[in-house]
């Protein structure tokens, strides 16, 4: 008795169905029917939807303008790290640069309040 041949569709809705249980099972017996690891494959594609819905919660504060008010800008930017006078104003002339790595999401968004409100340009990444 020969089996009839499912078209592409039917075969995508039959997988559909099956529990995840169901699925693991289908993707070893594939795995060990045709020598492959679907592994990697699975793996990356499951990966990529999940990071996109995932809310980012540390941000890199940088500084790409510095505007008109640059001492101004250099006391916000050694009260935000702590750093000295002549480290700050090394990060505020090698603008564009990040002024604030790994920041929660206030943290950062506080920053770049002040340092866009003496006049510089800051982006959030």
């Amino acid at each position: 008795m020969k089996m009839a041949k499912l078209t592409t569709a039917e075969f995508i809705e039959a997988i559909k169905e099956l529990s995840v249980l169901e699925l693991n099972e289908l993707v070893k017996a594939c795995e060990e029917e045709f020598g492959v690891s679907a592994a990697a494959g699975v793996v990356v594609a499951a990966a990529g939807p999940a990071e996109a819905e995932e809310e980012k919660d540390e941000f890199d504060v940088e500084l790409t303008e510095v505007g008109p008010n640059k001492v101004k800008v250099i006391k916000v930017v050694r009260e935000a790290t702590g750093l000295g006078l002549k480290e700050a104003k090394e990060v505020v002339d090698g603008a564009p640069k990040v002024v604030k790595e790994a920041a929660s999401k206030a943290e950062a968004e506080e920053l770049k309040t002040k340092l866009e409100a003496e006049g510089a340009k800051v982006t959030l990444k």
